[in-house]
């Protein structure tokens, strides 16, 4: 999306690497680290997972604990960094899923990641590859001594992965003590903390903690400071040809007018909403494209149809702001019965006003569709239609197939959503309420939640 400063909070998300020799406790700090610091959406990622995939011969080496698995050559580092520089971009991947019983990677079994505001890389050689250094806002070292580590490694090879203790001593000391030194203990250099472990030193991990979310909240207010900036342009709306507003026909008034009454009961609202929502659906699907086909039309006196007109509905989806844009959901399937829907829950962080993304439900192959109709029934500030834009963005879908529906929309969330996608969608608007209309106090419709209280009734 071709922002104006504007840069919703999951296509920067704060990276921070643990790593350490095996049986260091690295894992255990990572974990600390994810229940600590509180923050919706932070992920965390083993390099584990990253395994290469053996042949049969190395598979047999591997059972036999004669295969080297604490080499950096073990580890496909190339797709680990592939994986965080998308979600570093914002972009949804597929995290392998790797069985140490079977020494092999799980077929079609994968941890689908997106919209993560902290992923946390922890593996043995997290510090190790220059690339993924370079993608970390945060590089953490979780120093213990090598005998500990061989305590802490044979309890969990034994009891969780049903190793040998013979079997498991020889692999350390072959592989796994000799590539602590020569490899992985260099990576100390690179790190920002160094933690001796989150059971000696709980100091230590305190400060890193504090320091964690003094970051965070800085990232945070700076993303707010953002959002705010945008639509403070002098954008005069009513010479935008990408902003349309319903024409205001005596019969869309009177609609507008009884749903404004006070009295009105739940279900002659839904009604007249129903109604008023159909007329704005059909009024924004006029202009769908026509399709060439080869079938004839016949009409009831047997007469032929010269030139009869074809669209393609199935080339049309929808996309819901929950629970806002489900308002619309009775008059969208009368308008198109077949169609696809999706949705999106996006709600505001109680403690800051940070939008934010809790969940999607995206139609597959969505690319494939000519017009995304993205709805929402009412629109105050702008940020959930924003943050929504930008997760079809991610999703390979242009702007420019981009319908947004809405039943009430303030001015400023107009020019937010204008600035933010450089005036590349469409608005089409049953109402907008200027910014004097709402200081004078003369409307309660930019109070939040009015049309979705009113439509289900709580």
């Amino acid at each position: 999306m071709n922002h104006s400063g504007y840069i919703p909070p999951w296509t920067t998300p704060y990276i921070i690497g643990v790593a350490g020799s095996s049986g260091s406790g690295k894992t255990s700090v990572a974990s600390k680290i994810v229940s600590e610091i509180n923050t919706p959406w932070t992920v965390l990622i083993s390099l584990d997972n990253f395994y290469k995939p053996l042949s049969p011969a190395d598979k047999e080496r591997a059972f036999n604990n004669d295969y080297d698995f604490d080499k950096p050559e073990a580890i496909d580092l190339d797709l680990a960094y592939e994986c965080i520089l998308s979600l570093k971009e914002g972009k949804k991947v597929k995290i392998p899923t790797y069985s140490f019983t079977d020494h092999d990677r799980i077929p079609n079994k994968h941890l689908t990641i997106y919209g993560a505001s902290v992923v946390i890389l922890e593996g043995i050689y997290a510090l190790y590859d220059q690339r993924l250094l370079d993608l970390m806002d945060l590089k953490v070292y979780v120093d213990a001594d090598l005998d500990v580590c061989l305590a802490r490694r044979l309890s969990r090879d034994i009891v969780s992965r049903g190793r040998d203790l013979q079997g498991c001593i020889r692999q350390w000391e072959k592989f796994v003590k000799p590539n602590a030194e020569l490899y992985l203990k260099p990576t100390m250099k690179v790190a920002d903390a160094i933690i001796p472990s989150i059971s000696d030193n709980t100091i230590a991990t305190e400060i890193l903690l504090n320091h964690i979310q003094s970051k965070l909240q800085d990232k945070s207010q700076q993303h707010l400071a953002e959002l705010k900036k945008l639509g403070t342009h002098a954008i005069s709306i009513d010479n935008l040809d990408t902003v349309i507003r319903l024409p205001q026909t005596n019969q869309v008034k009177a609609l507008q007018t009884m749903l404004l009454d006070k009295t009105i009961s739940r279900d002659d609202f839904v009604f007249y909403f129903d109604r008023l929502a159909s007329i704005l659906l059909s009024f924004a699907l006029d202009d769908i494209p026509e399709v060439e086909s080869d079938k004839k039309v016949i009409t009831p006196t047997n007469v032929q149809l010269k030139n009869p007109v074809f669209v393609d509905f199935d080339k049309v989806t929808a996309i819901n702001i929950v629970r806002s844009g489900d308002c619309f959901m009775s008059s969208l399937r009368k308008t198109i019965p077949s169609v696809a829907v999706g949705k999106l829950l996006i709600q505001s962080d109680s403690r800051t006003g940070e939008p934010q993304l809790h969940c999607l439900f995206i139609p597959p192959k969505i690319e494939s569709f000519n017009q995304v109709l993205l709805m929402d029934a009412q629109i105050i500030s702008g940020s959930a239609i924003i943050m929504a834009l930008q997760v079809l963005v991610d999703h390979h879908i242009e702007l420019k197939n981009i319908k947004v529906i809405v039943y009430l929309a303030t001015e400023t969330g107009i020019r937010r959503i204008v600035d933010a996608t450089n005036n590349q969608v469409k608005i089409y608007a049953g109402e907008i309420i200027s910014d004097e209309r709402i200081r004078s106090n003369q409307c309660n419709w930019g109070r939040r939640h009015f049309v979705d209280t009113c439509y289900f009734g709580c």
